[in-house]
């Protein structure tokens, strides 16, 4: 699941969307129209864009693109939420900057009890945890 320390989310999707995705997140800006995403980006400069694959379609490369090009939006993480998956779509979505896929049959499982070390994992940014790992090595 997606940390919640994002402050400002910007969902692009119809108004037809799962809460489950959206109940951690406290400055939620939410748009339906696709044209309305870079001036909304520019306005509300959000920490994470919440993507639906399914309701933009195919301007989804574009858009991807458009992010990735631009500098002003290189702190921007990308989330997409899929319907299900595609092999496929789902790594050209990887490499042209998704940071996050979350699928339909992903928010229908329970979610599992936390262990000491998931939450010590949340509270540490995976860059150290990666330098620790190459450092114990």
């Amino acid at each position: 699941m997606i940390r919640t320390r994002f402050k400002k989310v910007l969902l692009v999707a119809p108004d037809v969307f799962p809460d489950r995705l959206l109940t951690d997140f406290k400055e939620l800006k939410h748009i339906t129209t696709v044209g309305g995403i870079f001036p909304a980006l520019y306005k509300s400069n959000p920490d994470m864009i919440m993507l639906d694959y399914d309701y933009i379609g195919k301007d989804i490369e574009k858009i991807l693109r458009r992010i990735k090009i631009n500098k002003f939006y290189n702190k921007l993480k990308i989330c997409c939420y899929k319907s299900g998956h595609n092999e496929k779509i789902d790594s050209l979505l990887i490499a042209l900057g998704a940071d996050h896929l979350i699928y339909k049959e992903d928010l229908a499982k329970p979610e599992k009890n936390k262990t000491v070390l998931n939450n010590f994992g949340t509270l540490l940014d995976m860059s150290i945890l990666k330098w620790v790992a190459s450092v114990s090595h």
